[in-house]
């Protein structure tokens, strides 16, 4: 939504910086597993993208959620462009090319976040069908180019489309065409957040390696198996990555607060609207200089809004965001969240996690960055393939969710959640990898059967 209805205080300090991170530090008794998850939208009759005007477009999807669930629409303007669940954190919200996207709310166990899945998606195609709406779990749209696709009437979409042009050329790709799975999990202490977020960054190319699930667009075989994840090498290396500066010592959240003071800004939210501040500086607006608002300094809530517009393949708010992951079928979007509550929530796993990784350099990681999105699991490294990391990870994971011992109303515990993964370590195939099969073979490279069988 655009604006706040209660006033946030200027900054008045360095220390204000550092605070809007260090207050999710939380006992370990209040840790929750939050996932969210977008959703590619289209028409079979015919076979397109949805827009948001009509009668049976996303508008319309919304509306029929909001009668269904009781959920409080936001707007942009005078457009819907979500909706909230006030009873408990959580909501919907549209993503810039119409994907559509579900933030789960702060689950205490897996099961949980199961449950939310099946829910929300009971409700979601229930109102959608009459709408010949579908909805399709992939990394990227596979067919339609980024020009066929609708824009969502959200206002800060319009400014980063046009900044999108200026520092990458597939950054539109990522806004309207692409589509992720997101896992947030608590930490700590800023110790304890240096340690996960070390070790999430060094496994997210793991990550997407296990769920690589983007292998078209344009009706073709790309030749990557999660070109979602290569879409982000080449959208704005301002402010994605690897952030190398995390295994610095003495790193943490004054360090990440500096990183993100020279990521360049995107907007400032002013009586609801929008102002378009793309690529100036944060450190200007902290001294009164930025020309948009001149003699005008930020709140808290303008720095949070930034901490919000960097994408790096790990991202500290008040929580950390793992955001290497291609969208998949209901199973894989909680298979991920299992996996890294596993690693992360579990002392001893974490401690694994860390001796698997802790000896990598910095080369080391930004390679596997950067190859994975071609080669995914069989992507060289050391005297093998990541392939042999990603079991061992999976079986890491796996342990820390028996001792998490968390047990749903069958008796059985979270590990059942893992189950999509593996399956892919006992074949050697990710998502991806399965879904070429198909279209070199049977499909006789026609990628529209996709649409019906990775309808969600």
């Amino acid at each position: 939504m655009a604006g706040d209805d209660h006033p946030s205080p200027l900054i008045e300090s360095r220390a204000d910086l550092i605070e809007a991170m260090a207050r999710g530090c939380r006992p370990e008794s209040e840790w929750r597993i939050g996932t969210e998850h977008e959703k590619h939208v289209f028409h079979t009759n015919p076979l397109h993208p949805v827009a948001y005007e009509g009668e049976n477009g996303i508008r319309a999807l919304l509306a029929g959620i909001e009668k269904e669930t009781g959920w409080v629409p936001f707007y942009d303007g005078d457009n819907p462009i979500g909706l909230r669940n006030h009873e408990i954190a959580g909501g919907i919200s549209l993503e810039p090319g119409g994907q559509f996207e579900l933030s789960g709310a702060p689950m205490e166990d897996l099961h949980g976040t199961a449950a939310e899945m099946d829910e929300h998606m009971r409700v979601a195609k229930a109102v959608a069908k009459p709408l010949d709406i579908h909805f399709l779990g992939l990394g990227v749209t596979p067919l339609w180019p980024v020009k066929t696709i609708a824009s969502m009437p959200k206002s800060r979409y319009a400014i980063m489309t046009r900044y999108m042009d200026q520092v990458g050329t597939l950054g539109t790709s990522m806004m309207y065409r692409s589509a992720t799975v997101q896992v947030n999990l608590d930490f700590a202490s800023e110790a304890d957040m240096v340690r996960k977020l070390r070790v999430a960054l060094s496994l997210q190319p793991v990550a997407t390696a296990l769920f690589a699930n983007s292998p078209f667009a344009d009706g073709r075989d790309t030749g990557y198996l999660s070109f979602r994840s290569q879409i982000w090498l080449n959208t704005d290396d301002d402010r994605t990555g690897m952030l190398p500066f995390a295994f610095d010592e003495g790193f943490g959240f004054e360090q990440y607060a500096d990183y993100a003071l020279d990521v360049p800004m995107y907007f400032v939210i002013r009586d609801k609207k929008y102002v378009n501040v793309a690529g100036e500086s944060f450190r200007d607006f902290l001294e009164g200089n930025l020309p948009q608002l001149p003699g005008e300094k930020p709140t808290i809530k303008d720095w949070e809004d930034h901490l919000s517009t960097l994408f790096p393949e790990v991202r500290l708010k008040q929580f950390l965001e793992m955001r290497g992951a291609d969208m998949g079928d209901q199973a894989h979007v909680v298979a991920l969240s299992a996996f890294w509550t596993g690693l992360l929530y579990d002392p001893v796993s974490l401690e694994a996690a860390w001796e698997l990784v802790k000896e990598w350099t910095e080369e080391e990681r930004d390679y596997l960055r950067r190859e994975v999105p071609r080669l995914g699991l069989a992507t060289p490294f050391g005297r093998s393939a990541i392939f042999d990391v990603a079991a061992q990870a999976v079986g890491i994971a796996e342990a820390g969710l028996v001792r998490r011992a968390r047990l749903n109303a069958q008796g059985r515990d979270e590990t059942i959640h893992l189950a999509p993964l593996e399956a892919t370590i006992r074949t050697g195939k990710s998502p991806a990898q399965r879904w070429l099969e198909k279209f070199h073979g049977e499909w006789n490279e026609d990628v529209t059967p996709i649409f019906r069988e990775a309808e969600m």
